[in-house]
């Protein structure tokens, strides 16, 4: 391994939704040929969501920085090349005369704590739901009825869907997971 002084975070611009790909490529590099020498980490940034499908919470991995793969190497002449004409790389973020500008310690530091707090945080869901969505409520006393969504709050994660109840639209407030869409 190189020595971790020279060391320094740089921004790879991918195609985006080929960030994995490029982990992939890279990674395999680094094992098979001397690439490991000068790529010590390759890091995607990502962070976890929660979708309501069918009644169940399925936990799913986003990224919050779609088109960019972190890499910590210590780059210089033909190893800038080797890793631009990887499969699926546009180049580096911030080339100044075909020469890669690392990020900053204090970005580095930012970007990976978010990373940790995105991965640790509470359990964020994707809101499947809109207004004016035709729903069925799955659990509790009004299961079984149908209803229209009024209001959408994401941030308590509940629904105000209108139900006929004995030929009146009623309001009834529901979390997400107590209603699928029709």
């Amino acid at each position: 391994m190189t020595d971790s002084a020279n060391l320094k975070w740089y921004v790879l611009r991918a195609i985006s939704g080929k960030e994995n790909k490029v982990k992939e490529y890279l990674e395999s590099e680094m094992k098979n040929s001397d690439l490991g020498q000068y790529v010590h980490q390759v890091l995607i940034p990502t962070e976890k969501v929660y979708q309501i499908r069918n009644g169940k919470k399925i936990a799913k991995e986003r990224n919050y920085m779609p088109g960019y793969v972190l890499i910590e190497a210590n780059l210089f002449g033909e190893v800038i090349h080797r890793v631009k004409n990887i499969p699926n790389v546009l180049g580096f973020l911030g080339e100044k005369n075909k020469i890669p500008t690392p990020i900053r310690p204090s970005e580095v530091n930012r970007i990976l704590g978010t990373m940790d707090e995105l991965q640790e945080s509470e359990e964020e869901i994707l809101t499947p739901f809109y207004k004016g969505d035709n729903v069925k409520v799955t659990y509790g006393p009004f299961s079984g009825f149908t209803g229209t969504i009024d209001e959408v709050n994401t941030e308590k994660k509940k629904l105000k869907v209108m139900v006929t109840i004995f030929g009146r639209k009623t309001p009834l407030e529901l979390s997400f997971t107590q209603v699928e869409k029709e």
